[in-house]
């Protein structure tokens, strides 16, 4: 008889028991994570070779034809979508982003090509901001050394038209200024794109982590000289990473503005925002792993302090335990294959 079970003791709880074997654990498994949860972000630039995100070991700018192929390479491994950022030449930004409204600039052209290709076979998602073609780098018009808001919705409701007539499936805010996810669902209905999604980045704060991203798509550069027109930075509309209550605020109002499904960003430092919105709202909810996310992990990585393909696996899967229903993350192909077995 053990000495750990005699009479009027009940027997000791071991939790170690169901972690024995592998099989085992998968089976208690409260969270899993799919190629289903998947979005993969590409940028795409206006050459014809692809060429290396310094910042982003790994990543590469590719021309329309490598989104496409790697489009079918997402076909391929199940991940169900990719997100499209251009990489807008400097000759082409302007104040007023007029490019941005372009039905024939760099982002419109690589939807219609991948459409053209793989039809409704894969989902396509396309940022909704002015950052790419501003002069300055902001995601709005800069005058007077502020923001405007109602002025920028009004050039966002022209995007989303023109990447909608593309034929993007789920068009992505992503600008943070008032009121646009209201103004653009309307855009949208009136010019017979009613059956095109809204992704809102709902909380998007003003994070630390997005220098690589401004480094891929050449804002960061843009940015800096904003500093010099009176808003070097993006406080006056991305959120402050104090703030909790305000997120759901945020999310309420996209929510009620008509948007089909709601963004956390960045989603390794907003694990308790993802669960709040989720739990909160019941809507869809998807997270962004964001660029220096990413280039943290590769960087331990490449430098032999951690298992990168584990610490990837892991950083995405406790993204989905907070509640995310899908993850745009930088690591989709590496997860997806690992995943896939």
């Amino acid at each position: 008889m053990s000495q750990h079970a005699y009479p009027g003791r009940f027997p000791d709880t071991r939790l170690r028991r169901t972690r024995r074997h592998e099989w085992l654990r998968r089976a208690v498994a409260e969270t899993t994570l799919s190629t289903a949860d998947l979005v993969w972000p590409l940028f795409v630039h206006a050459h014809e070779a692809a060429a290396p995100v310094t910042s982003m070991p790994g990543v590469e700018r590719l021309p329309i034809e490598g989104v496409v192929r790697t489009a079918g390479e997402a076909l391929r491994l199940g991940i169900p979508a990719i997100a499209i950022f251009p990489v807008v030449e400097p000759a082409l930004k302007t104040d007023d982003a007029a490019h941005a409204c372009d039905p024939n600039n760099l982002a419109c052209r690589t939807v219609r090509a991948v459409k053209q290709e793989f039809g409704d076979a894969l989902g396509i998602v396309c940022d909704v901001a002015l950052d790419p073609y501003t002069s300055h780098g902001h995601d709005g018009l800069l005058r007077d050394g502020r923001i405007l808001n109602d002025e920028t919705v009004e050039v966002l409701c022209r995007q989303a038209v023109v990447l909608a007539a593309a034929g993007c499936d789920v068009v992505a805010p992503s600008d943070m200024m008032d009121g646009r996810v209201g103004s653009i669902r309307m855009a949208l209905d009136e010019a017979d794109h009613d059956d095109v999604c809204i992704l809102a980045y709902a909380a998007k704060y003003a994070s630390a982590f997005y220098g690589p991203f401004r480094d891929a798509v050449g804002s960061s550069a843009a940015l800096g000289t904003a500093a010099g027109r009176g808003v070097g930075d993006k406080k006056t509309y991305q959120m402050d990473p104090a703030n909790v209550d305000e997120a759901l605020r945020e999310v309420a109002l996209d929510i009620a503005e008509g948007a089909d499904m709601v963004m956390v960003k960045p989603a390794g430092t907003s694990l308790d925002i993802i669960h709040r919105v989720k739990t909160t709202f019941g809507v869809p909810t998807f997270a962004y792993q964001v660029s220096g996310e990413y280039a943290m992990i590769k960087a331990a990585a490449d430098n032999g302090w951690l298992d990168g393909a584990k610490a990837a696996l892991e950083s995405v899967l406790v993204i989905k335990r907070a509640g995310a229903d899908g993850i745009l993350t930088y690591f989709a192909p590496e997860i997806a294959r690992v995943v896939q077995g």
